[in-house]
């Protein structure tokens, strides 16, 4: 994942997806609207500081809190690099919840109807999943 910008100074910002941990939800070349400071809950989309290599920022959906911090878990359940390997995040290193994620416009889109057709298309509201933690437990 990378963000456009360095620290946030703002409310919002952009991120941008790169690997295919949160797929189908989020794709590579996604782009995120990232809400930051924003409470969070378990079931929602979250860009966090990767905690062995905090310059690295990921995007993982919360799972559950517990006492050491957030349990973590890739929406793509193949896919590796979340606290199935590396334990709980710590609160302290999510920084904000995703709320919307967007796909680029492709190159040539330049009339009304190619950009109202590429914002009805790809355009979505990353919800919550609050059973996430519900099958965790029944595990």
């Amino acid at each position: 994942m990378s963000e456009q910008g360095r620290e946030p100074s703002a409310p919002f910002g952009v991120a941008e997806v790169t690997g295919p941990s949160m797929y189908p939800t989020l794709r590579g070349g996604d782009r995120l609207l990232v809400h930051y400071g924003a409470g969070v809950r378990p079931g929602d989309v979250a860009v966090l500081r990767h905690p062995l290599q905090q310059d690295l920022l990921i995007v993982k959906r919360l799972v559950e809190r517990r006492e050491s911090g957030w349990w973590v878990l890739s929406d793509n359940p193949g896919a590796e690099g979340d606290s199935r390997v590396f334990g709980t995040v710590p609160p302290e290193l999510v920084l904000g919840r995703v709320r919307v994620r967007y796909r680029p416009p492709r190159p040539g889109q330049r009339s009304m109807r190619a950009r109202v057709s590429w914002v009805l298309s790809s355009v979505r509201p990353v919800l919550s999943d609050r059973s996430v933690s519900r099958r965790l437990r029944a595990r």
